[in-house]
């Protein structure tokens, strides 16, 4: 005779199968056939490797062996990716229905039309360094943008997963890009387009959507928001201009908000921090909140000398405590 607790443990697991059949919206004959998120994420690693093969080449390789070494990489990768992408097709309306040989055919299509974007994807990627390195004073060096920058990382895996979400690969992209998310506080949708010369500074909580438009030697701040004005339509404003536009040489500081498909922001624009954005911004103008009123309050016991920086004031005391 079963136990109470083996009842109570049968009759959540059947609660749980209920729920989990209730929220699946694929066929029965897919739902076990999603891309695999851990061999994505490998994909990952390998592509970052072939752009950066002086940087991430885990193997101590001769200069001679390099060439070979990456060639057998982008096999791998070739060979992984066609397969995830042969599953993730079965996530879309055009392929849902056909056989698997069809399937396999368009994703290794797929799969060599993006692998012929990496050389442009890697030129693309070296001027982002170059944007780092020129605007901001505490970079050591290139290498140490490479291998530490958070910033960089996100443009990077965005990069490479725009293109899969310009060859209208479902799911995949958007798998890599909250990969990168997960890592680096950083949310770029695989939708976002994102010109060269591209520079995240500290990057925590950096939000940009699908339909934004970003120009070239672009600075952004963490904490900076390029998002939609409302979200009441939910699926009704799919496939519509729902982000800003953000043009040229303009730099966004921490925690601004720019909101909404038909706001522009011009060239050589500035955004202050902290600013709330629904509306077009001419070129080369500076937006800023005015300075909020600052109320200082001094322990009256404090004898610290004025200039004396050894002490700090807790903002949460008052002259009444």
């Amino acid at each position: 005779m079963p136990s109470q607790m083996e009842t109570k443990v049968k009759k959540v697991v059947q609660q749980l199968l209920t729920g989990a059949e209730a929220m699946q919206q694929s066929s029965e004959e897919t739902v076990h056939l999603q891309p695999d998120k851990s061999a994505i994420i490998t994909i990952i690693e390998q592509l970052q490797t072939v752009l950066f093969p002086d940087y991430f080449i885990k193997k101590k390789v001769s200069h001679y062996a390099t060439e070979y070494y990456i060639g057998s990489v982008l096999d791998e990768i070739y060979t992984s990716l066609t397969r995830q992408i042969t599953l993730a097709l079965l996530q879309g309306d055009e392929y849902r229905h056909a056989d698997k040989a069809t399937r396999k055919a368009k994703a290794e299509a797929i799969t060599g039309q993006f692998i012929e974007t990496l050389p442009r994807i890697q030129s693309y990627l070296a001027m982002d360094v170059e944007a780092t390195f020129v605007g901001d004073p505490a970079a050591f060096n290139t290498d140490e943008i490479i291998f530490s920058y958070p910033g960089l990382y996100a443009i990077m895996v965005n990069r490479l997963a725009h293109e899969l979400h310009l060859l209208k690969v479902p799911l995949i992209p958007r798998i890599m890009t909250e990969h990168a998310h997960s890592l680096t506080g950083i949310d770029i949708h695989p939708g976002a387009t994102i010109g060269k010369h591209f520079f995240i500074d500290h990057g925590t909580g950096i939000v940009i959507g699908e339909t934004t438009e970003i120009g070239e030697w672009v600075k952004i701040y963490q904490g900076v928001t390029l998002g939609g004005l409302s979200t009441r339509a939910g699926q009704g404003l799919r496939n519509h201009k729902r982000h800003p536009t953000i043009e040229d040489r303009v730099t966004i500081y921490s925690g601004a908000s720019i909101l909404g498909g038909e706001t522009r922001i011009g060239e050589g624009s500035i955004i202050g921090g902290n600013a709330f954005v629904t509306r077009s911004v001419p070129p080369h103008t500076r937006v800023s909140i005015r300075d909020p009123d600052l109320e200082f309050h001094r322990d009256k016991t404090d004898t610290m000398d004025d200039n004396d920086q050894s002490k700090y004031w807790n903002p949460a005391q008052t002259d009444e405590t």
